[in-house]
């Protein structure tokens, strides 16, 4: 067997017989550049993260919730991206990111897509007369609305759009509401907690931006639905150091798919 041959600044594991070669500055700085490269490109065109700021969404993604979502998954334009990264249409179920008149970005689930008829008795929906299966959604003691458990209601709430109101009425038929071409309803899981399309109306088709992927972070952070225990007089252990200091993440959170 030929004996290697040693290249000149290039160190020898003799264990194996292989040569061993350390990157030099130009080298290690055009792989650090190519990371970068790729890393850029993901994040303006695939991928974008979010914060979540309210407990409409509980408890699928709670307060304190950072999120990587994919821009691509939705996207209408045509080209070879279409080709290179997956694709497809919103589905009832999804969890979506779009844009809201009064918010730059808002996330909810799809209950109803184009042609779906859709109403909700006793807080629970119904589309196109079978009952939906929603194992995600929870119902958090609140102030009572007819909007929250029956829809579409009979009466106005000066919560409810006027406009969307009006709309409404006109897309109501036998006490279920048909959900024109273009346009999705959508509700935040956590039902009694929630501002979506029971006050506003229907989200644009052109109006979805991106589907959350994974939690990467979460911070603890309070929620104006939990239960708040009061406080006692027992002294404290060292293990409340502890305590505080891995509490302020939620860890069992980080890398959770989100669906």
């Amino acid at each position: 067997m030929s004996t290697p041959v040693q290249v000149a600044g290039a160190p020898v594991d003799r264990t194996r017989g292989v040569w061993l070669h350390l990157p030099t500055v130009p080298e290690a700085f055009a792989s650090l550049l190519r990371t970068v490269v790729v890393a850029l490109f993901l994040l303006t065109f695939v991928l974008q993260p979010y914060l979540i700021p309210s407990e409409s969404m509980e408890h699928t993604l709670l307060v304190g919730d950072f999120l990587l979502v994919n821009k691509q998954v939705y996207a209408q334009a045509g080209g070879i991206s279409r080709w290179l990264l997956p694709y497809r249409d919103v589905a009832r179920g999804d969890i979506v990111v779009f844009h809201h008149p009064l918010h730059p970005y808002v996330v909810k689930r799809v209950v109803g897509i184009p042609g779906d008829r859709l109403r909700i008795e006793d807080g629970r929906v119904t589309v196109n007369g079978r009952a939906l299966n929603e194992p995600y959604v929870a119902f958090e003691p609140a102030a009572m609305m007819p909007f929250h458990t029956e829809f579409p209601a009979k009466e106005y709430a000066p919560q409810v759009d006027p406009e969307w109101w009006r709309q409404m009425q006109s897309l109501t038929h036998d006490g279920e509401l048909v959900v024109p071409p273009g346009e999705y309803f959508v509700l935040g899981d956590n039902r009694n907690h929630s501002e979506d399309s029971r006050f506003w109306g229907f989200v644009p088709r052109s109006q979805i931006v991106a589907r959350p992927l994974v939690i990467y972070f979460s911070l603890t952070r309070p929620s104006t639905t939990d239960v708040q225990q009061a406080a006692d007089d027992r002294l404290g252990h060292d293990r409340d150091i502890s305590s505080r200091l891995t509490g302020f993440a939620r860890w069992k959170r980080i890398f959770q798919v989100v669906h």
